[in-house]
């Protein structure tokens, strides 16, 4: 679907917004917080640290970017407002994804309607891509593909398509839309194939179950795949199968994963095993799940390792030191690609900082540190941060 003009002069009233939220004279600048959690490695591979972007619960304006260096084994909390001082006192409300593409770090900000462009080197501002309800980004060539519920945040049974917009990396700005399913979460790019999870979460008790797979070339939708209900996390393994999350229906249809085979688009699998985050790390597909049934009020929490070349779990709880017992609510998930440490955050109840936690390849706890609220989404990154903190 091609802009509207809609679309536009909702573009021109966010850009105007931006400009107008900058630091007031008054405001008081939020300095980081540093803390040496381990002592500084001699980095022998690519990576250099990570960043990581805590939620912040919706509505209290508290999305942060936090960021770990292993060459001086520091952890920087909140680093953005003493990096960008005369941008605003803080990134947004609900931070739901970050990636890194050449030099450029992405945040996308949900609740505000922007993805927040960066420096990778110095964390510092460049430009805020407005795109309403935004969720997820990921990049091919010289566009970025992010998903957008496109409505307002809001239940409602008549909620409108979603779309994916396509950004032009060199102008950062939104050069075309394509409506896919309703309320459009993770993306894998395959070729010249996106294929995205449609959740059709503001539709509750009517949720989507279709993946849709676009075009790149036309930018058209194609086709839709028919999967499961309430869909939301993917991920590919390397030969070309996508593994995506079902969330379930809360009550009486459980959280599941389903396999879909890029090269003729049919579902080939479906895994018995819950999964509200996953992450591949070679032919291992490392997940937890926060399954919450709504006859009972709890979360059911599991950890688990499935091996995506013999086709089977390997172990149902990859933390193998007890430390598990003193997560609350596991809420992000993450394998260094080369040390192969696990990272798992705790978001606790939501409202407060949470935890980060390293563990050993062998799953055994190396260290913990607090982070901002509802620390969700890791980026690893080869460069270095160059900065220095006031507090370092």
């Amino acid at each position: 679907m091609k802009r509207s003009k809609l679309l536009l002069m909702w573009l021109t009233g966010m850009l105007i917004l931006l400009v107008s939220s900058c630091r007031s004279d008054d405001e008081e600048l939020v300095l980081s917080s540093v803390t040496n959690v381990t002592p500084g490695v001699q980095v022998t591979g690519p990576v250099k640290g990570f960043f990581l972007l805590n939620e912040g619960n919706m509505g209290s304006n508290k999305a942060s970017l936090d960021y770990f260096d292993y060459a001086s084994g520091n952890y920087c909390k909140n680093i953005y407002p003493e990096l960008n001082p005369t941008v605003q006192k803080a990134l947004g409300d609900v931070g739901n994804d970050i990636q890194i593409n050449g030099d450029k770090l992405f945040a996308v900000i949900n609740v505000s309607h922007l993805v927040e462009v960066m420096d990778v080197n110095t964390a510092r501002h460049l430009a805020a891509i407005p795109i309403p309800n935004c969720r997820y980004i990921v990049f091919n060539g010289r566009y970025a593909y992010v998903s957008s519920y496109a409505g307002k945040v809001v239940i409602d049974p008549n909620a409108r398509l979603g779309y994916v917009a396509k950004v032009d990396l060199n102008s950062l700005q939104v050069v075309d839309t394509c409506d896919v399913g309703y309320q459009p979460e993770e993306m894998v790019v395959v070729g010249n194939k996106l294929y995205v999870a449609n959740s059709g979460g503001y539709r509750v008790p009517n949720y989507d179950n279709t993946v849709s797979v676009i075009d790149l070339n036309t930018f058209t939708e194609i086709k839709k795949i028919t999967v499961g209900i309430n869909l939301h996390r993917m991920a590919i393994d390397a030969r070309g199968n996508i593994y995506v999350s079902s969330r379930g229906d809360y009550y009486d249809i459980h959280s599941k994963v389903y396999v879909i085979n890029s090269h003729n688009d049919m579902v080939t699998d479906v895994l018995n095993f819950p999964a509200s985050e996953f992450c591949l790390s070679g032919d291992s597909l490392f997940y937890y799940s926060t399954e919450y049934s709504k006859y009972t009020g709890q979360n059911t929490i599991s950890y688990g390792i499935y091996d995506t070349r013999k086709k089977r779990v390997v172990t149902t709880n990859f933390i193998t030191d007890g430390t598990e017992k003193s997560i609350e609510v596991p809420y992000g998930l993450a394998v260094n690609p080369d040390t192969k440490e696990i990272f798992v955050t705790d978001a606790k109840n939501y409202v407060t900082p949470g935890t980060l936690y390293c563990f050993t390849p062998e799953g055994k706890k190396k260290w913990s540190v607090t982070t901002g609220d509802i620390p969700a989404h890791f980026v690893f990154t080869t460069k270095r941060l160059q900065v220095t903190f006031s507090n370092q």
